[in-house]
């Protein structure tokens, strides 16, 4: 179930997320980069992050902060699972803590280190509550967050991921300084303290999610050139090294044989 926050946390957070799992075998998640970071909750059982060659499990805690993703993490859970995902703008994070979203690049981050005491309360909240009452608990926590904290300038970043969004992330540096009328290393030094990623490595993320969204909405006639052309990408070999870049598996695999929970959390086979 995804729930949009209401309009004074819009600029801050995209949505939350609500995921069930009823599977009490191991089961392999994927989860991989769509240019925002993510605060998630573990409700029933802690995720695992890795089982090594003699299945010694190395757990996450039951609440964690993950940053922009350089590529994929594996994730496994041996239990069933909920899973309360809030997802931030991709400047969101940065704008409510006042950190360099460069520090959580590519991290998985236990909430204490991030947060205050109340993230503590949250969690024992969130574990009892149904989801309805979640999403209270949730904007109440965010609501207080926003009103502590002095309201930062964003007319850079906010103007800069206008024009990659509105053009799918196929666009040139080029065409941003021109655009913005910033250099290309200021620009790369904002997005850095505000996002966690330059503008291309960004752009790219914005142009793999364009392409997963007509994968989807595809017609039965449609082939996967005319998608991967529709999509800024200059061809097919293009388009699959960096599909297996951000995701570790091809196109084709993605479309047939992952199990897709949001757009970037699928499940996997082992």
């Amino acid at each position: 179930m995804q729930v949009s926050p209401p309009k004074e946390l819009s600029p801050y957070i995209k949505h939350y997320l609500f995921l069930d799992n009823n599977e009490i075998a191991v089961q392999k998640f994927r989860l991989f980069s769509d240019g925002n970071t993510g605060l998630v909750f573990s409700v029933k059982s802690k995720l695992i992050s890795g089982i090594n060659k003699y299945d010694i499990k190395e757990y996450l805690p039951d609440s964690f902060l993950y940053g922009q993703l350089n590529g994929f993490k594996d994730l496994y859970s041996e239990n069933e699972i909920t899973l309360i995902i809030v997802v931030f703008q991709p400047n969101g994070i940065h704008q409510l803590l006042g950190i360099p979203a460069n520090e959580f690049h590519d991290a998985i981050v236990p909430v204490e280190d991030v947060f205050d005491e109340k993230i503590r309360t949250l969690q024992e909240s969130l574990f009892q509550q149904n989801n309805s009452t979640r999403v209270l608990l949730l904007n109440s926590f965010f609501k207080s967050l926003i009103a502590a904290k002095p309201a930062s300038n964003q007319f850079i970043i906010d103007h800069s991921l206008h024009f990659i969004i509105n053009n799918k992330g196929h666009f040139s540096i080029k065409q941003l300084v021109e655009y913005t009328g910033y250099t290309e290393r200021h620009l790369e030094r904002k997005f850095k303290e505000c996002i966690g990623l330059n503008p291309k490595k960004f752009g790219n993320v914005v142009r793999l999610h364009h392409f997963l969204k007509l994968l989807k909405d595809k017609s039965d006639n449609t082939n996967l050139t005319t998608i991967c052309y529709d999509a800024g990408f200059s061809d097919q070999s293009h388009l699959i090294k960096e599909f297996k870049k951000h995701t570790g598996i091809t196109p084709t695999e993605y479309f047939y044989n992952t199990g897709k929970l949001t757009n970037n959390l699928i499940k996997r086979t082992f």
